[in-house]
């Protein structure tokens, strides 16, 4: 399908592989190199031979192979989009999971109107408005990109600064780095974080509900081990899914983010690929955010098991 899709997008790759003012005869050498004078179906099957064997191809414009340049771009997004996916467990769940167990009115309302915001806002407008607020009034964080210019990045480990600055010792380095994924990682988190904070809250609210919380309060347990060894286990099925396909969209959705804070990484060699209709490239990175999409849905369907014991996987 992203193949097909590809194919029908606006413009001629070839023109863009071979340059603005290139000839008549250079335009169809180029068309010819690339297998683009081809038909579809076995433009198709060159490509699914390559990719069987490894070999996403080699972007149009810059001639490099593609899985060498993912090599680069991929961990600086996983960086961004596990740091925002801290933010989204460790506060989207315990909002959901006291405003679920508790009776507050006051609590209730503040998490239900702070779910309704997040999800509302524009995630540039976001961006935008804490790079003024954080950046340009308050002078307490930096307005853009992964480190500062007069830093050299930590050694090539992972591709994330920040844990390679830690494998590495670097700390003021580290330090660095983790001010700069700070604005960005609340930015890509705050539509997941009332997302996840709402499917948890109405979760917890059904299950305190059940016969066996009552009865568990019945035998004098403490309202605290009630909540925390039985009622939030059941309440995270639903909640551990959603996490997982939020971990997609953030994969998805970091084009802007990066966009906006200059971050350097799938988002921003998406858009760069989508703006030079480089076609190997927009496929090269479908590929690895679906392939990654696909190993998280996975893993959560295995943690089931684990989490409620009458779940058995045959």
């Amino acid at each position: 399908m992203t193949f097909i899709m590809a194919q029908l997008l606006p413009g001629d790759p070839a023109q863009e592989a071979a340059g603005r003012y290139a000839t008549a005869e250079q335009l169809q050498a180029t068309r010819e190199r690339l297998g683009l004078d081809q038909p579809l179906h076995i433009q198709y099957i060159r490509y699914m031979n390559r990719l069987l064997h490894g070999d996403l191809g080699a972007s149009l414009n810059s001639k490099q192979d593609i899985s060498k340049e993912l090599n680069f771009f991929y961990p600086a997004t996983m960086e961004l989009a596990m740091a925002a996916m801290v933010l989204i467990v460790f506060i989207g769940i315990p909002l959901g999971v006291i405003t679920g167990s508790r009776r507050s009115p006051i609590m209730n309302s503040f998490v239900m109107l702070f779910a309704l915001v997040g999800v509302g806002v524009p995630v540039f407008w976001a961006g935008l408005v804490f790079q003024l607020v954080f950046y340009g009034i308050l002078h307490v964080l930096p307005l853009s990109g992964r480190l500062s210019a007069l830093l050299t990045p930590p050694p090539h480990v992972t591709g994330m600064y920040t844990i390679d600055a830690i494998m590495a010792g670097q700390w003021i380095i580290f330090q660095d780095a983790l001010r700069h994924l700070i604005l960005p990682a609340v930015t890509l988190a705050i539509h997941s974080i009332a997302a996840i904070s709402r499917i948890t809250h109405s979760s917890m609210k059904s299950v305190m509900r059940k016969d066996f919380i009552r009865t568990s309060r019945a035998k004098g347990m403490q309202e605290s081990i009630v909540v925390r060894k039985h009622a939030l286990k059941n309440a995270l099925l639903p909640t551990i899914t959603l996490v997982m396909m939020q971990f997609g969209w953030l994969l998805g959705g970091s084009i802007l983010v990066e966009n906006i804070f200059s971050w350097g990484g799938l988002g921003t060699y998406a858009w760069i690929g989508i703006f030079r209709l480089d076609i190997p490239v927009i496929m090269g990175i479908t590929l690895v955010i679906t392939l990654t999409f696909m190993f998280l849905t996975l893993f959560a369907d295995l943690s089931y098991a684990f989490l409620d014991p009458r779940i058995v996987y045959d």
